[in-house]
């Protein structure tokens, strides 16, 4: 009975791997394989024409997508293609999320030829490098557009490449990347011929002798012995060799028999030979032979004199007498160049020739420092005080401490939690904030730390709290943090963080105290190197306070010489206050009544206006030689700049939009493009942005917004998307409001308690200054002058910026008396953006009418005659 059951094991054994073994596994395999590649491919290209219609019911529903039957997608293989497509080139790699598509094929074939998975596994390598090489590529220059050419990859890669090298160090990256990759393909042969100044500067070895063991016994009629010395090797065999005679032409000594001392042949032998022996130092340079060691009969050499003295010739001649001196020793000036009557030259002497060395313009900036002192920028206001710490409040009476006993009951409510569903801890410790308490826990070896991260709700409903954050694990250290809100809330006074040491004593460009962290610490960060800063919370949450807190804090920190305050405010409600200093922190133009700008139309001259500004900075910058800011301020203040040239000193400027959606509602992109020129650009010459919303949409902060803005603040915001929009990370949903906020700096994510000032405080600190003298007039931004726009309010358009079709497009449109923007991407053969955009220029100019739904627009021009007086009148008016 025991053999039959072992018979029958073994056959089940054997049917199971000839079932593993089936040639027709792979062939179904390979089948999947390749129409996975084609549904991808189908996918991908439907994406290009279906994106923009899909994209926001992707981002807002996600997987839930699947479930809902009330939603349809455009693209072309329904809710599970618009999802695919989007996970690949949104939150993927972008266009080059095609790569996956050849890894597939790849497969496929692999799978049918049975090639080893060795050679699968390298091209897959290959082909993900570059997938990840070109998606980081095509976002740094495709950053400006808004499809996602590289994915989030891409833009996080770049993003944090960007915050490391800087722009230019990125694009220097990328060059060594890209020639990196040429050289090892190509490997190209690089024949560089040797400049003649090189050659010129081979020493003469005519003049090097032999000393010590080597030349005392060695004779011209002896031979030498078999084996080299060391460090030498043979010319060619003794035997084939006749005797030879002791060269002395120029770079070549020879000693005995077969030994060549040329310089090739010592520096350049071949390794790995036997007789190559680790070099001593018998070989020694000097001047001429030493009289006691015997050597081969020579030519009797020449000895040459010392030239003359020359008198009165401050030119120096090289010659064949001072290129073959001893290498130790250094001719002295005396000996070669004197003056009648004197050993050193005279300044007249040298100028007066030709071949004299001309003075240097650093030595007459040098000759102006020593006379003149530094340029004080403060000079003009010498009498401005700082405003006195006694003007904010303090908050005493609110302060409370975090009881032991709500921390214990915290902690065991937290471990009986985790024990309810099977999860042990090792270790918990507590760290108190003002407004939150940090739980660290240590979970015991082998428990899931997603585990943990999915009990967030169940956490908060057994602590009866709001606003539990799970942070798994902490950034650089091996736990995991809860964030639990304490029940009695401190607040954070502004007083006490300015007066903070850290703040006192912060050497920074721009310091900004933001408030205190989960650890009670003080958080000051510098806004010069953030470079720039985006707000973004609900209504009521904070972001107004915060805006107070980071002009206080320049305020405070910084003379009016040192810093300009450019403030936008739509709501006309927020910024009024800081009117009052006009004359000592301001900028605006010079034709505005209100130095708050409120308007929309004043806002986007004061945003171009800034353009102009920067445009002009850079001259400077680039005439004075200087990198940055601070490198052009530092020569200005040393006197090194002329200010007949136009140099002057570089105040920093700050620009603040108090509610970026309401600008970017009314004016679209003629705020959205300036903005995003001056994120991109504008540091390296003190320009810097902080652009708060209540709305963080990708309508509102879209890609290239959110690409030069590295640092970013959110406070509680209502839903996850708004939060995955303004940090790409979730958390901002969970705060618990009041000046609750992450700080995103990077890739680090810091939670703070922003710092409280009331608005009687701040206009007690701005009557403070304005009570004090100012400036003798504002500090004006540029006069913007362009050209005269068309159109009706909100979507004007100046004759300058149509597109190159537009009167193909509108002659079209005007024959056919049928305005629609497919007809004009087909007969023009243009993109859907390209069209749409030539569309709405029509619209502005009243050829066509306003957008109708599905229905065809009205067209206003009745023949090509018509249209033609219309533009002339149009570029008239």
């Amino acid at each position: 009975m025991a053999t039959k059951k072992r018979k029958k094991s073994s056959k089940k054994k054997q049917g199971f791997s000839l079932k593993l073994n089936d040639e027709r596994i792979p062939k179904i395999l390979s089948i999947l394989s390749l129409l996975f590649a084609v549904y991808l491919c189908i996918a991908f290209i439907s994406y290009f024409f279906t994106w923009k219609t899909d994209q926001d019911k992707v981002l807002q529903f996600s997987t839930a997508l699947l479930t809902e039957n009330e939603i349809s997608v455009q693209n072309w293989l329904g809710k599970l293609g618009a999802l695919i497509s989007n996970a690949f080139f949104y939150w993927g790699f972008g266009l080059p999320s095609f790569g996956f598509i050849l890894i597939l094929i790849r497969a496929s074939y692999d799978l049918v030829q049975k090639n080893s998975i060795q050679a699968f596994f390298h091209f897959t390598k290959h082909v993900f490098l570059s997938i990840a090489l070109a998606s980081v590529i095509l976002e740094f220059f495709m950053y400006n557009s808004s499809f996602s050419w590289g994915g989030a990859f891409g833009e996080s890669t770049n993003m944090w490449l960007t915050s490391l090298l800087g722009r230019i160090g990125l694009i220097l990256l990328i060059f060594f990347i890209m020639v990196s990759i040429f050289m090892w393909i190509v490997n190209p042969v690089l024949n560089i011929p040797t400049p003649a100044f090189i050659g010129n500067m081979t020493p003469d070895l005519s003049r090097f002798q032999l000393s010590g063991r080597e030349s005392s016994g060695a004779t011209a009629a002896a031979p030498r012995p078999s084996t080299p010395s060391p460090g030498l090797r043979p010319r060619q065999s003794t035997k084939d060799t006749p005797e030879a005679n002791p060269k002395t032409d120029a770079g070549e000594a020879t000693l005995g028999k077969g030994l060549d001392l040329s310089l090739p042949n010592i520096f350049n032998r071949k390794k790995g030979k036997k007789e190559a022996v680790e070099p001593t130092m018998d070989i020694q340079t000097t001047l001429s032979p030493t009289p006691s060691t015997p050597t081969a009969p020579t030519a009797p050499r020449q000895t040459i004199p010392t030239p003359p003295v020359q008198k009165a010739s401050p030119s120096i001649d090289r010659t064949e007498d001072q290129l073959s001196m001893p290498l130790d020793t250094k001719p002295k000036p005396q000996e070669n160049l004197q003056t009648s009557g004197s050993a050193k030259l005279d300044l007249e002497d040298i100028t007066a020739t030709p071949e004299a060395t001309p003075i240097s313009p650093l030595s007459i900036q040098e000759e102006n420092k020593n006379n003149l002192e530094p340029f004080d920028p403060k000079l003009n206001l010498k009498n401005y005080t700082f405003p006195k710490l006694e003007l904010l409040e303090t908050y005493e009476d609110q302060k409370f401490e975090v009881d032991r006993a709500e921390l214990e009951a915290n902690k065991d409510q937290i471990i009986a939690t985790l024990l309810n569903y099977k999860i042990e801890i090792t270790k918990i410790r507590a760290t108190i904030g003002p407004t939150v308490t940090l739980y660290e826990i240590v979970p015991a070896p082998g428990v899931k730390i997603s585990k943990i991260k999915n009990l967030e709700d169940d956490i908060a409903l057994s602590l009866s709290a709001l606003g539990i954050r799970i942070i798994a694990p902490i950034p650089g250290k091996g736990t995991i943090g809860i964030e639990v809100p304490n029940k009695k809330k401190q607040i954070v006074s502004l007083n006490e963080v300015i007066q903070s040491d850290k703040f006192v004593n912060a050497k920074m460009d721009l310091p900004i105290a933001l408030g205190k962290t989960i650890s009670n610490e003080v958080f000051v960060a510098d806004l010069a190197k953030m470079p720039h800063l985006l707000i973004a919370g609900a209504t009521g949450q904070g972001k107004s306070v915060g805006i107070n807190t980071i002009l206080m804090s320049l305020l405070y920190k910084k003379h009016p010489s040192q810093v300009k305050l450019v403030l936008i405010d739509p709501k006309k409600v927020e910024l009024f206050p800081y009117a009052s200093l006009e004359k000592h922190f301001l900028a605006f133009l010079p034709d505005e009544e209100e130095p708050i700008i409120t308007d929309t139309s004043k806002a986007i001259n004061t945003i171009n206006s800034l353009c102009i500004e920067m445009d002009e900075r850079y001259d400077l910058l680039k005439k004075a030689r200087a990198r940055n800011i601070k490198e052009y301020n530092q020569k200005f203040v040393a006197r090194n700049l002329n200010p007949n040239n136009g140099h002057k000193f570089m105040p920093f400027i700050v620009l603040v939009i108090d509610e970026f959606a309401d600008l970017i509602m009314t004016a679209g992109k003629e705020v959205e493009l300036p903005v995003a020129r001056l994120a991109q650009l504008a540091r390296a010459v003190g320009i810097h942005l902080i652009v708060a919303t209540q709305r963080p949409s990708v309508n509102i902060i879209t890609g290239t917004i959110k690409a030069n803005f590295p640092a970013r603040i959110a406070f509680k915001v209502t839903s996850k998307i708004d939060s995955r929009t303004i940090l790409d990370a979730g958390g901002a949903d969970q705060l618990i409001g009041r000046g609750d906020m992450l700080l995103s700096v990077g890739s680090n994510i810091v939670r703070l308690q922003c710092a409280f000032v009331d608005t009687p405080e701040v206009e007690a600190v701005i009557d403070g200054i304005s009570e004090q003298q100012g400036f003798g007039e504002p500090f004006y931004l540029p006069e913007v002058k362009g050209e005269e726009e068309f159109g009706t309010e909100g979507a004007s358009i100046k004759l300058s910026d149509l597109d190159e079709n537009f009167m193909d497009a509108a002659r079209l449109v005007v024959a056919n008396q049928h305005g629609s923007t497919s007809m004009i991407q087909r007969k023009c053969q243009l993109g859907y953006n390209r069209a749409g955009r030539i569309m709405d220029q029509m619209e502005a100019l009243h050829i066509v009418g306003p957008s109708q739904g599905s229905k065809p627009r009205e067209v206003y021009i009745f023949n090509e005659q018509e249209l033609l007086n219309h533009m002339e009148a149009l570029k008239n008016r």
